[in-house]
């Protein structure tokens, strides 16, 4: 049997609660859902990117990266995205960030994009992913 190993990268804050920002099992790797907080500062509270939705979701995507990376897969490993977006007139937008993110993707990964709202005052975006290495 494979040990579950628990990420939290050294730009992340702990989370609030019993739960990781990303749990690697053999060759499973699940990121939990990210938002467009800035890199973690000692002594300081999670800060969203921007006001923007482009501001927000180009960090979420760094966010969800840095924990893809620090269990060893990069986006090429991800078979599965999940966008939450807090309003539905952001879809055309996002979709743009989206597109132009992974414009040099070679193979890309399924997705899917709903509307939620229950984010914390303020953003805008979360997103998911599930990578699966080697």
């Amino acid at each position: 049997m494979t040990d579950k190993i628990a990420l939290t990268p050294k730009t992340h804050t702990a989370p609030p609660a019993k739960f990781s920002h990303g749990v690697r099992k053999g060759n499973i790797l699940q990121v939990a859902g990210q938002v467009g907080f800035l890199p973690a500062e000692e002594g300081k509270p999670p800060t969203p990117a921007g006001p923007t939705l482009r501001e927000q979701t180009l960090q979420t995507l760094a966010n969800v990266r840095a924990i893809l990376e620090e269990g060893g897969a990069s986006w090429e490993d991800v078979l599965m995205i999940r966008v939450y977006l807090t309003d539905v007139d952001h879809f055309a937008e996002m979709n743009a960030i989206y597109n132009e993110y992974f414009e040099g993707l070679v193979e890309v990964p399924a997705a899917r994009t709903t509307v939620y709202v229950g984010l914390p005052a303020g953003l805008l975006i979360e997103i998911d992913a599930l990578a699966v290495l080697g």
